[in-house]
Parts: C-alpha cells; sequence; structure tokens
C-alpha cells in the first residue's frame, strides 16, 4: 500500500504531461507561436514588420501544380520534391515572433500549413484520403525553430486564435470538400484580397448550395460556427451573405452537407 501511495504521484505527473502533450498537438496550444489578432479591418501591407518572408519559390510550384478548381498535380509535386523541400526548409528556419505583423504571421501560417499539407500527402502517396494516414493533424509533423507543430496546432492554436475567420477558407485539408488550395502563395502584400477572394469563391462554390430558404452549406460552417461572427455576435447567415450572390434568408434553417474527404489529387 506504501508503495502505491508512492507510486500515485508520479503516475498523477505522467498523466498530465502526456495530457499536455496531447492537448499541444490537437491544437489546444500555441506552442510558443505569436498569435496577434487582427484588429479592425485588415489591410494588405508589407510595412511595420521586422520580417518579410519571402514565398516566391512556393508561388511557383503552386503555379506549377494547382489546376483553376484546386485540384493539386500530387505526381507533378513529387517531381519537384527538392524545390519543395527547400521551401519547406527556408520556412521551418523562420521564428516567428511578435515583432512580425499580423499580415505576415497570417501569410506565414497559411502558406506553412498549406505546404507542409502536401508534403504529408507525398509522404504517403498515393493515399485515398488524408484520414487514412496516422495522426495527420495531431503529429508533430511541422519543425519550426526548436519546435515541432501539429497541423491541427495550426489551425486551432495559432490561425484560429488570430480572429480572422476567413483562414478557414485559405487552409487546404487536401480533400474535394474543402476549400480549393489557392494557385498563388499568401503574402503580407495581398492578404486581405487574398482571403475574400478564397471566401468568395468557396462560398459561391459548389461545395454549398445556397438558396434563400432551405440553404445546404459546408460542415465547416457547423463545426467552426462559433468563428463566424458579425458585429461582434455569432451568424453564420449573415456571415455567409457578406460573400454569397444568393443572399440566405435570416430565419432560414442551415442544413450541413456530407464531407467528401477523398483526395484533391487531379
Amino acid at each position: 500500500m506504501y508503495r502505491l501511495v508512492l507510486l500515485i504521484p508520479t503516475l498523477l505527473l505522467i498523466f498530465s504531461l502526456s495530457s499536455c502533450n496531447l492537448f499541444s498537438a490537437a491544437g489546444l496550444s500555441s506552442q510558443g507561436q505569436p498569435t496577434k489578432e487582427v484588429k479592425g479591418e485588415l489591410t494588405s501591407t508589407t510595412a511595420n514588420s521586422a520580417v518579410n518572408v519571402d514565398h516566391s519559390q512556393w508561388d511557383k510550384l503552386l503555379k506549377k501544380h494547382v489546376g483553376p478548381q484546386g485540384m493539386v498535380d500530387y505526381k507533378g509535386f513529387q517531381k519537384d520534391r527538392e524545390a519543395l523541400n527547400a521551401y519547406l526548409q527556408n520556412l521551418s528556419s523562420k521564428n516567428p515572433t511578435d515583432d512580425w505583423s499580423v499580415q505576415e504571421l497570417l501569410a506565414y501560417y497559411i502558406n506553412l500549413y498549406n505546404a507542409y499539407t502536401v508534403d504529408l500527402i507525398l509522404d504517403n502517396y498515393p493515399v485515398k484520403s488524408i484520414k487514412d494516414i496516422d495522426g495527420a493533424w495531431t503529429k508533430g509533423i511541422v519543425p519550426v525553430g526548436d519546435r515541432e507543430l501539429s497541423l491541427g496546432g495550426i489551425e486551432n492554436g495559432i490561425l484560429r486564435k488570430m480572429d480572422e475567420p476567413r483562414i478557414h477558407f485559405a487552409i487546404n485539408c487536401a480533400s474535394i470538400s474543402c476549400p480549393k488550395l489557392l494557385d498563388e502563395a499568401y503574402t503580407a502584400a495581398k492578404i486581405n484580397e487574398q482571403l475574400d477572394r478564397a471566401a468568395r469563391e468557396f462560398i459561391n462554390s459548389d461545395k454549398n448550395d445556397i438558396r434563400a430558404n432551405d440553404p445546404k452549406v459546408s460542415s465547416i460552417f457547423d463545426w467552426y460556427k462559433k468563428d463566424y461572427t458579425v458585429n461582434g455576435k455569432q451568424d453564420v447567415i449573415a456571415y455567409i451573405n457578406q460573400y454569397s450572390d444568393t443572399k440566405i434568408n435570416p430565419s432560414a434553417t442551415l442544413q450541413y452537407k456530407n464531407y467528401n474527404w477523398d483526395l484533391n489529387d487531379q
């Protein structure tokens, strides 16, 4: 009994440490990364930042291997693996801080998420779905400085905390129902216009069936409903109506479409 009493605190400590690691991987922690919030209306600028990251390598790869509908030529990416690795290494060598502008941070983490998602698929290619990859969102597969971030951590622990819901239309989970992978790199110089484009294209795409009184929308609007606010209040319909060509009746009931997790492979 005495030994058991002594063992309990040790077990609790181990469980605590394991839980912290799990929570961090699942996206409940920023893992020491800066999470500046967007204040007011986001503007596109390279000013007021200690660092301006060069994303031109990623831009060239996207223009070459991403089609107009966001479908990805993974076989083509495989042939350009050396160029992709060079870009990933460049990103991972950075050490984001609060001296970076909110525009630079948004562009950096969106590109980081998308580029390492492509890399993850290539590591497991051919694969039918990203969901077939063990720990796709929870394992620390993204080196940044001396840390190993998870894709879920980048999304939930960093990007979502920046209070810019359009990030949900910018990050791509390598699946058919995901917002499409933009065929250009996000940059601080164009970040607001790019996020607007991503939101408008996704909302008006066939991934939503928007009608005034019987709307069926992506499950993204269900999973992250608390992120979609208008005038400080959660209002998914009002948020969609800011970008939708067809306006939804405010009293309508949203239905959510089944999510297709098949790979977005050309």
